[in-house]
């Protein structure tokens, strides 16, 4: 992931935060807006409710790691979103695999 496709700074969160649309899908959220740029920046989160510094680590490497599975497969991800995953804690001991469908589901619903 490029330093530009990383979506940075208090004031584009609490944009995509006010004003963007949520999907919840099992193991995490995903929350999107139009950043009117011609690529797409990204941010993975996970809370304290997630587990300790272990688990929230691994959940932030998974959805990242599904992200870039659905790019490669779908050949791009759309252009000009800023997109949050915020994992839930149900993420927990769940496989890669897991994680890339319920991202994929999620994916579909936004286009």
């Amino acid at each position: 992931m490029r330093k530009k496709e990383v979506l940075r700074g208090k004031k584009d969160f609490n944009r995509v935060y006010g004003k963007g649309k949520s999907l919840r899908d099992r193991y995490l959220v995903l929350i999107y807006l139009k950043n009117g740029l011609p690529y797409t920046r990204t941010a993975f989160l996970a809370s304290k409710k997630v587990g300790n510094s272990v688990q929230r680590n691994r959940a932030k490497r998974l959805m990242k790691e599904s992200y870039r599975a659905l790019a490669g497969e779908y050949g791009h991800i759309s252009e000009g979103y800023d997109l949050i995953m915020i994992a839930k804690n149900t993420i927990n001991g769940r496989k890669c695999g897991e994680v890339t469908t319920s991202l994929r589901n999620c994916m579909k619903k936004v286009k």
